[in-house]
């Protein structure tokens, strides 16, 4: 009787332990956030892809039915969005940049005078994640390994680095498109590292420069896209037509950053995307590292010469060569089963405005200086005064609260009456009082997105909202920002260690994102996030 006694405390002990042991992780977890990437380009331009890159990515856990959760749809939400699992209302980057009331300007949301650049002169490194409130999925890898794990951020963009990187990240890398140097901001550290500088020498970006942008394969063969020569695109700069082939090199001698606008852009950054994970030895050692990588050369194609163009079809042919490419490396460097994957976008996209007239879809334009000066002399014209407003800034307006306390004025009835002209002027669908939202009347998960959206200490007093596919610019090419379907969904795809093989179509969201990356790594989520882990797990 004793002997069975010890026995089962021994079996007790052992399960105990089992039970309790440090969970399994990958050696490297690698983020790939395709900037405007709209979801149909999955399927849109699937029989020009290869089997080895967005069709490889497909056989891991798809989630076919994930949507942005807040307005606006910029890069910089967007990707603070991914990685903090939460939205603007509490992560606070709420939008690219936004006017701050305490000092009078607009801010940049990564940028920072206290901090110097790395890596080249000028401005462009004098930058931080500091405006950003929440942890990052990132924050929360370094402090569970004790900042035993690495994290580095890379993308052509300094906010599509820094974000996503965290605020306790080991590096983060953008592009200096003048210099074609990748640089760094002194937050990181005083220097860059000897593996950078040897890469700038290389040149690369000069290297690419030179091989100019013809399509892969006939141009006949692009039947997913409208004609090359049409009025839908933007030339590039030294250009007479947005056609091809495209004389990169000619439009470099003026415009060095013209890499950023080719595909070339991309595989420049999974060129460096393989440095860092070579130098820094990274996926090598007893903890979980994660690699932020931004495509971001997508979206500024995708506004130059819009959707439908064959600009944007050829640039996602060559970046599923360049993912095939560089998942190829992680086998060999970390090991096929050792790492996981997750790829995203930040946005999505409208089509052109002209090419929507063209085919009968109800499209149009509302520039922001019109609706500036009409808004300016209606209110004058009502109230007798001028200045009632300080800025019309990322579709909202900020009334100068302090002229219309000097004028004895009412903010509510200067509200009102703004709200009742706003939606007399032609594209506009509505307009909200930011902070009485919950008594607007709108369909429930639309208005939502303006909540996620509002920021009480940086968001202004009113909202414009443009009716589907009206854009604030670009006549030709396209943007994007709004709350609707072109611009919110947006793919998911999940590869690698512990993820089961699987399509989901039920809703999902980029805050999930975050959440679900917690859950596979057994450390806590970010301490803004409110997203739910994706039921991706073996």
């Amino acid at each position: 009787m004793k002997n069975i006694f010890i026995v089962i405390l021994t079996l007790a002990s052992a399960i105990a332990s089992a039970q309790t042991q440090t969970p399994s992780r990958p050696k490297l977890v690698i983020g790939i956030v395709v900037d405007q990437m709209r979801w149909d380009y999955l399927y849109r331009y699937a029989d020009k892809y290869g089997s080895k890159g967005f069709k490889r990515l497909q056989k891991g856990y798809n989630c076919e039915n994930t949507h942005i959760p807040y307005v606006p749809t910029y890069t910089g939400p967007g990707h603070a969005c991914i990685y903090t699992g939460s939205v603007p209302a509490l992560h606070g980057i709420m939008g690219n940049e936004w006017y701050d009331r305490e000092s009078k300007t607009v801010v940049y949301c990564t940028g920072d005078t206290s901090y110097k650049t790395l890596g080249s002169e000028g401005k462009a490194g004098r930058m931080s994640p500091n405006r950003m409130l929440t942890t990052t999925i990132t924050d929360e890898l370094r402090l569970a390994s004790n900042f035993h794990s690495k994290v580095i951020g890379i993308a052509l963009k300094d906010r599509a680095a820094i974000l996503p990187a965290g605020h306790a990240a080991n590096a983060a890398y953008w592009l200096d498109g003048k210099s074609g140097n990748w640089i760094s901001s002194s937050y990181y550290g005083d220097s860059l590292p000897a593996w950078v500088n040897a890469f700038n020498n290389k040149k690369l970006a000069r290297k690419y420069l030179d091989e100019n942008w013809n399509t892969t394969y006939n141009i006949a063969a692009y039947t997913e896209s409208s004609e090359d020569d049409n009025q839908y695109e933007n030339p590039y700069s030294q250009e007479a037509k947005p056609t091809f082939p495209h004389d990169i090199t000619k439009v470099a001698e003026k415009s060095p950053e013209v890499i950023t606008y080719t595909p070339s852009g991309n595989t420049l950054t999974f060129d460096f995307a393989k440095a860092a994970i070579a130098d820094e030895h990274m996926g090598q050692g007893l903890y979980t590292d994660f690699l932020a990588i931004s495509c971001s050369s997508t979206d500024l194609i995708g506004h130059q010469f819009g959707p439908n163009s064959i600009e944007v079809e050829d640039c996602y042919i060559r970046l599923d060569k360049d993912i095939a490419d560089f998942l190829s490396y992680l086998d060999q460097t970390i090991g096929d089963g050792n790492y996981v994957v997750f790829l995203s976008a930040d946005h999505g996209a409208s089509h052109a405005i002209n090419f929507n007239h063209d085919h009968h879809m109800p499209s149009g334009m509302v520039p922001a200086d019109t609706v500036r000066k009409k808004v300016n002399q209606f209110l004058k014209t009502r109230f007798g005064k001028d200045s009632l407003i300080e800025i019309y800034n990322n579709v909202q307006f900020y009334l100068n609260k302090a002229n219309i306390k000097r004028y004895v004025l009412h903010e509510d009835t200067i509200k009102k009456a703004l709200i009742d002209y706003l939606i007399t002027l032609p594209g506009i669908a509505k307009a909200l009082d930011l902070p009485r939202l919950k008594s607007e009347a709108l369909p429930t998960s639309y208005l939502e997105c303006f909540i996620n959206g509002y920021n009480q200490k940086r968001s202004g007093d009113i909202q414009v909202v443009f009716d589907p596919a009206y854009l604030e610019g670009y006549a030709k090419g396209t943007t994007h920002g709004s709350g609707y379907a072109y611009d919110t969904h947006i793919p998911l795809l999940w590869y690698g260690w512990g993820v089961k093989s699987g399509y989901d179509y039920s809703q999902t969201y980029m805050t999930d994102i975050a959440a679900t990356l917690a859950a596979l790594l057994h450390i806590q989520e970010p301490n803004g996030c409110i997203g739910k882990p994706i039921q991706l797990m073996k």
